[in-house]
């Protein structure tokens, strides 16, 4: 090689004089050797199984047992002295001490109506009626939806019962008195209701006065009773209408959220509609704020909107948010019995006390 060829031949670069020389060609792996078997699984006989019987819960499986209820005094901002500012944001009105009676009936009956669910029907139906029954008032409750969850608050398993408002209703055959259920609060009596009753709406449509049903199954214990309060399906269906069509005045219980009062004027509408064609004597007697969180300016700006909305018909008494109410429900008890010095039932027994006055 010349030396001007080698010169051209950079550093690095095989052929020159310092570069390394070639890496070894590499060798491949050889294959991997079989390797023996594993030994095969002998299987070992097994004692037999001993059968265990299977027992079948009794009550309803989805029930949870109560606990004890930590009965602490606790205080009511809507039930302070007359004149004060309640949570509605007005001077509280002065409300008699109701009298006592001396015989019973007739009763007025009152509809729990809100087409909207999880409002507090049920819940306001249990409470104020067994807070009725601590003013010496006789109260029927009748749970006129489907569901049943009226039935099931007053630890009554709706799918155990033969006889419901849904026979007395469509068939005509029971007695209604046959189908009514003491409860363990005193004077505070149940119609109770199972799933039967969602196709008593669809056999209504055929029947005449379809809309007055309601009014002649209750008719006969009219005189028994002091008030009714009827806890209707979050709906504005036939059942509904005939709740309203038996009533004398509605209670609307109304949560303070922003939907919930949007929905109030489609009720409205309907109760206008009861009244001018089916029950001239139908009256709203009151709207009743539920789940109210004084600690949230929401349940306050909705709370001054109803209130303007609405003027005086709504209850000076609030129910405000609290965790009694479903113990309440596991228990199958009225909270004016499982936590009587709660402000929960402190509140209901302010509402009892403005439900006679109005």
């Amino acid at each position: 090689m010349s030396t001007f060829e080698s010169a051209a031949q950079p550093y690095g670069v095989p052929g020159h004089a310092s570069a390394p020389p070639y890496p070894a060609a590499s060798v491949p792996a050889p294959y991997p050797q079989p390797q023996p078997s594993p030994p095969t699984y002998q299987p070992q006989e097994r004692p037999p199984v001993t059968a265990v019987p299977v027992v079948r819960p009794t009550e309803d499986p989805l029930s949870l047992p109560a606990k004890p209820a930590t009965d602490a005094e606790e205080d009511d901002p809507s039930t302070g002295p007359d004149g004060s500012i309640g949570p509605t944001g007005r001077p509280k009105r002065h409300i008699p001490e109701p009298a006592m009676l001396e015989k019973h009936g007739p009763a007025k009956v009152l509809a729990i109506c809100n087409q909207k669910g999880g409002v507090g029907k049920t819940t306001s139906a249990i409470n104020l009626g067994a807070a009725l029954t601590e003013f010496g008032r006789r109260v029927l409750l009748v749970d006129f939806d489907p569901q049943g969850a009226l039935s099931v608050g007053l630890g009554i398993p709706p799918h155990a019962l033969d006889q419901t408002i849904y026979n007395v209703l469509i068939e005509h055959g029971p007695n209604l008195d046959d189908v009514v259920i003491r409860t363990t609060v005193e004077d505070m009596d149940l119609l109770p209701s199972n799933i039967d009753l969602s196709a008593a709406e669809v056999q209504l449509v055929a029947e005449v006065g379809r809309e007055h049903a309601l009014l002649r199954t209750l008719r006969p214990v009219i005189d028994k009773y002091d008030y009714i309060l009827v806890d209707c399906q979050p709906s504005l269906g036939l059942l509904t209408v005939n709740a309203l069509a038996a009533a004398d005045g509605v209670l609307i219980p109304l949560e303070c959220e922003y939907f919930s009062m949007r929905g109030a004027a489609l009720l409205m509408d309907t109760i206008q509609k009861v009244q001018e064609r089916l029950n001239p004597r139908l009256e709203i007697t009151g709207i009743l704020a539920t789940m109210f969180d004084p600690r949230t300016l929401h349940s306050r700006e909705v709370m001054a909107r109803v209130v303007e909305r609405f003027g005086d018909i709504v209850f000076d008494t609030v129910i405000n948010r609290t965790v009694r109410f479903p113990e309440t429900t596991v228990a199958g008890e009225p909270i004016t019995r499982w936590a009587p010095r709660s402000a929960g039932a402190k509140a209901y027994r302010a509402l009892a006390r403005e439900v006679i006055a109005r």
